[in-house]
């Protein structure tokens, strides 16, 4: 039996399959088009799964009026594309009944792999640093206790808005320390996190999967010319150190205030134990061994690939388990 669990995201759609061979990122931004159903009816076509366990976070897509308009468009997508059983995660973790509410579906996806951790790992702080952005979610005796919604996660630092790829730089940084002295940034979106960590070899051509800033390319080049930019500056004015420079201090920056929310949810929910993944999962490493933490790995344990999509990878083991007790 082929169960498939798939993360439906903003910009990002994730697919992996319970027994890990399948893994994909997709790159299928909500709010530019709508081809989300024409490629989730081509992901049912060619990997026929027996099970479809899904998770979102798209329904905060600004394409909605509001979030039910999300869930509603996204549930219709992914039920319209598969013939198969198909069953949503919530909250909680635990997959949704009938008589509940479909608000508690609305970013989700850090709950099916919450539940996972809790399982396989137990006692720890989950942080996960996608493309976009960063869950730190507090485990006790096997479940999460975080906040359900976004809007209260980030009430509580359980939720750090920045990611490995797509975050303007200028919701970083202030400003940078260069040659010349210390300069104020650009707050227009002129290069995001994605061109500091190709330039620092962080993260490789295939996992740029976000649109440029300027719809040029994603050579190294490319990127240093956007990085220029956000000191208002271009590759005659400024030097090739000043640049790598500047990528330095968006890694820095980042990892420093990844270490500020982790610290706050280790402090109120007295642990002291980080389980790292995601496309970011150098920072959260960086980020335990700066705090003092011990890091457990989801890449070493179940391998990069999935590490990259695990809320999806997460979904499916659910429903492998539940189909298999």
């Amino acid at each position: 039996m082929r169960y498939i669990g798939i993360d439906i995201g903003g910009a990002n759609t994730k697919v992996a399959s319970s027994d890990g061979e399948i893994t994909e990122l997709l790159y299928i931004p909500l709010w530019k088009d709508t081809t989300l159903p024409s490629a989730l009816k081509e992901l049912a076509n060619r990997l026929r799964p027996d099970g479809l366990a899904v998770v979102m976070t798209g329904e905060l897509a600004d394409c909605f009026v509001d979030k039910d308009e999300g869930i509603k468009f996204i549930m219709d997508a992914v039920n319209n594309a598969f013939d198969c059983e198909v069953k949503y995660v919530n909250n909680t973790g635990n997959f949704q009944e009938r008589t509940q509410s479909s608000r508690e579906l609305a970013a989700a996806n850090w709950a099916a792999s919450a539940r996972l951790i809790g399982e396989e790992v137990g006692d720890c702080i989950f942080v996960d640093v996608g493309s976009t952005t960063s869950d730190v979610i507090p485990i006790k005796n096997g479940k999460h206790i975080a906040g359900h919604t976004d809007f209260s996660r980030l009430l509580r630092d359980e939720l750090f808005y920045a990611g490995t790829l797509r975050t303007n730089l200028a919701a970083l940084l202030e400003t940078v320390d260069l040659d010349a002295g210390t300069c104020r940034v650009s707050s227009e979106l002129f290069a995001n996190t994605a061109d500091a960590y190709m330039l620092l070899r962080d993260i490789d051509k295939e996992l740029y999967t976000c649109e440029t800033a300027d719809g040029a390319g994603k050579n190294m080049i490319d990127c240093m010319r956007r990085l220029a930019r956000v000191v208002c500056a271009d590759l005659t004015e400024i030097s090739e150190d000043d640049i790598y420079r500047l990528a330095k201090n968006v890694k820095e920056r980042q990892i420093e205030l990844l270490c500020n929310s982790i610290s706050t949810v280790a402090e109120k929910n007295d642990l002291d134990m980080i389980v790292s993944a995601g496309l970011g999962e150098f920072m959260v490493e960086e980020a335990a061994k700066r705090l003092g933490y011990d890091c457990f790995s989801t890449a070493d344990k179940w391998g990069k690939d999935i590490s990259k999509v695990f809320p999806a990878y997460a979904a499916a083991r659910s429903m492998d388990k539940e189909k298999n007790e």
